[in-house]
This record gives structure tokens, sequence and C-alpha cells, in this order.
């Protein structure tokens, strides 16, 4: 089975469009482009457009996984609690004869709409090619292994997989994440010091190993 993904806040944040409308909540991120899709035009969607690329985890009941619900002050029954307005799948108030539930799962239990998880806390590393001085900041998750930065960094260097990854002069293990490799995260220390985060980003130092990785 294969690992699931992690992403950042600011990954979920850039998905903001009814064309390309990502959430997360209760730490997964969902993608619910094709919801909008096979409801465009419907004013259920409302809430979920003003809500896109945003964490609505303060929808849901953390502990049933299910929407939040209250007991309606009109009609003393307990219904789902839609501050910002009904959306798609959740029932209306009454008895209705154009409500359609046929839908099978509720999207917000569909598991086809996730595509990953969301970080506990995302950091920011430097990557520093000790042999070109190339350095590039990357916004990183907590949960992420060597490997699976490796990848994010591709795209700045297609041949990462030909260097050495180093922190302070000892090799990494990439099948580990950065606090798995003794590389720990010292943005709360830095933040009771008061001292500015973003002037003590850890360094990665990439060093030339061979050339035989294709790009």
């Amino acid at each position: 089975m294969s690992r699931q993904k992690f992403f950042t806040s600011a990954e979920v944040s850039a998905h903001n469009t009814a064309d390309d409308l990502w959430v997360s909540f209760l730490g997964k991120v969902c993608d619910l482009t094709p919801l909008m899709t096979q409801n465009k035009g419907d004013v259920l969607l409302l809430p979920i457009m003003e809500s896109a690329g945003s964490d609505i985890s303060s929808w849901f009941d953390p502990e049933t996984k299910d929407i939040l619900k209250h007991v309606d002050p009109l009609t003393n029954c307990v219904r789902y609690y839609t501050p910002r307005g009904r959306f798609v799948h959740v029932s209306p108030a009454g008895p209705r004869s154009d409500w359609a539930n046929d839908f099978g799962e509720p999207w917000w239990k569909d598991r086809r709409y996730e595509v990953g998880l969301l970080t506990t806390k995302a950091r920011w590393i430097r990557v520093i090619n000790v042999q070109t001085s190339q350095e590039q900041q990357l916004q990183v998750c907590s949960e992420e292994t060597l490997d699976e930065i490796l990848q994010r960094y591709l795209r700045y260097n297609s041949h990462a997989r030909s260097y050495s990854w180093k922190h302070e002069g000892v090799s990494l293990d990439m099948s580990r994440t950065l606090s798995e490799n003794n590389v720990p995260d010292e943005d709360h220390k830095l933040e009771e010091l008061r001292l500015d985060s973003d002037l003590f980003i850890t360094a990665i130092l990439l060093h030339f190993s061979d050339d035989l990785t294709e790009g």
C-alpha cells in the first residue's frame, strides 16, 4: 500500500477556484473539483466556494467525523449545523420532493475525494548545492522523509539524486524524516526567545557524488 502524501496549508490554499478546488478538514486534504463539476450551477455549492483552499475543520465534530449537529429551534429536531448555509449533500429542513438523496456517501465521507493528509507542522529548510552555491528555500511537511523532500526539490535540480544530502557534516538517511535524522525543528524555541525564525532556517547541504543519475 502506497504511503499517503502530505500537503502544507499553503499548497491547499493554491487550489481556490471552482475549476480547481481543494479543502482540508480533520487532517485530510480533499479535491472537490469533481463535486463542483457534477453540481455546477447549484446554489448549494456557495458555502464550499467561499471556503475554497481553506481548512473547514470547524464544520465537523472531531469525534464522529460528521458535520456538527444542533437542535433546530423551529422544529426541535436534530439537524446539521450549517451557519454558512446549507451545502451539497446536506438534507433540507423538511420534506421536499426535489431532494435527491441517491448520491451515496456524502462528499465529506467519500474517500474518492481524498488526495492526502494535511501536515501537522510545516517547516522551512534551505537546500544548498555545495558545488554551484545555488540555494533554494523549501517549505516541507514535518512528516515527509528526505526522499519525499527530494521530490519537491527536483523541479530546481533534476539531478538531485546524484548528490549526498548532509546536515552538519552528517549524511542523512533518505528514508527518514528530518527529525528522525536529528535535524530538529527549532521554531518553537526561537519563538520563545523572540528570535526571527527566518534568520535561522535549517541548511541541508548537497554534495555531488556521481553523474549517472538521469534527469
